[in-house]
């Protein structure tokens, strides 16, 4: 991990960042982690890696019982380089498949399944144990984190912005 000021140490603390979509949340999470000298974790790309897994498995979507079964089979591997963040499938990286269209349009039913939510959340707590215990903190951006993934973050922002800036930002992602 590079950092934009490699003397500074890295703080030792655990920054939860969550808010609406197209805020700049994520931008700002991995500036801020790179700045600091911290890992970045993106949780919404593994909810995202999992739906991309049930897709390509044929499992149905809306099949909350399917998905339950199938939730602890994907292997999912969340790169923390705030540099260059990654996500990792059964070992092959699909950074690119789980932005489409069709993972947008099937993330939502999947990330709902309770069973979906405690694999991951299990996944988002074990990186920000091992970034803890590696000396480093973390910034971690998604929804619930510090509600539900890490109650007890150093810092619990909430990042928002007006909702035409909002729709330019989505508009750029997209194009």
């Amino acid at each position: 991990m590079s950092s934009s000021n490699p003397t500074t140490e890295p703080a030792r603390i655990v920054i939860a960042v969550d808010g609406t979509s197209g805020s700049g949340k994520s931008s700002t999470s991995r500036g801020v982690a790179d700045r600091l000298g911290m890992r970045f974790l993106d949780t919404g790309a593994m909810y995202r890696a999992m739906t991309w897994w049930m897709l390509s498995n044929d499992i149905d979507v809306h099949d909350a019982d399917a998905i339950a079964a199938a939730a602890g089979k994907p292997v999912i591997t969340s790169g923390t380089d705030p540099l260059a963040p990654t996500i990792a499938l059964d070992g092959a990286d699909v950074s690119v498949e789980i932005r489409s269209d069709k993972v947008n349009a099937a993330v939502s039913p999947v990330a709902t399944v309770p069973e979906v939510r405690a694999r991951l959340i299990a996944l988002q707590q074990q990186e920000i144990r091992d970034a803890l215990a590696a000396g480093s903190g973390i910034v971690v951006e998604g929804r619930d984190i510090g509600t539900a993934v890490w109650p007890q973050a150093d810092l619990k922002l909430y990042v928002t912005a007006d909702p035409a800036a909002r729709a330019a930002r989505r508009a750029a992602e997209e194009g």
